[in-house]
């Protein structure tokens, strides 16, 4: 049991085109460049969101995607299910066929309750993350990584300059970090 790449690359997706779409519709090409994920394979992921209703297309000039729903209302879950991602850790697929016995009846396996009660835990986690709080979790990343290369930045000018972290130079690398 594992999520594939389709689930890992639709969900990585999503948080580009949530994290982007302020400044209007997010192109495949761009989500493609910036997560190192082939077009046509986004192509195929978001005909699926699109016809789960999770994404809007717009067509043309200055086209592409943006959410159907806000961040916070489009759970981990719901994308996962949106592109066919089988969450299921039984052996029979929950269909309670997986053992046949001596007699050659079909039956559950000794352990078919234990995974199918994993399969409602990972169902319930999956849906009680929003795609907002890992947007909101990718942005505070961002401002620690830039945080973090600002204050490099400081310390090569303190050691160059022979300045102190009070003095100006500091000041302006920091106010110049981007997120």
């Amino acid at each position: 049991m594992r999520l594939t790449t389709k689930g890992r690359f639709a969900v990585t997706a999503m948080i580009d085109l949530a994290m982007r779409q302020h400044s209007g519709p997010v192109t495949l090409a761009a989500i493609s460049q910036r997560q190192n994920i082939s077009l046509s394979y986004l192509e195929q992921l978001f005909g699926k969101l699109r016809r789960h209703e999770l994404v809007d297309s717009v067509r043309g000039p200055g086209g592409g995607y943006s959410l159907a729903r806000l961040a916070r209302n489009v759970t981990v879950a719901d994308i996962i299910f949106a592109v066919d991602e089988p969450l299921d850790a039984t052996s029979c697929g929950g269909k309670r066929d997986c053992t046949s016995g001596n007699d050659g009846k079909p039956g559950k396996c000794m352990t078919h309750e234990l995974w199918a009660t994993l399969n409602r835990k990972m169902v319930d986690y999956l849906d009680s993350v929003s795609l907002q709080d890992l947007v909101d979790q990718q942005r505070v990343r961002q401002l620690q990584e830039a945080t973090n290369q600002a204050q490099a930045c400081a310390v090569r000018v303190n050691r160059v300059g022979g300045g102190t972290a009070a003095n100006a130079p500091t000041t302006t690398v920091a106010a110049n970090a981007t997120v």
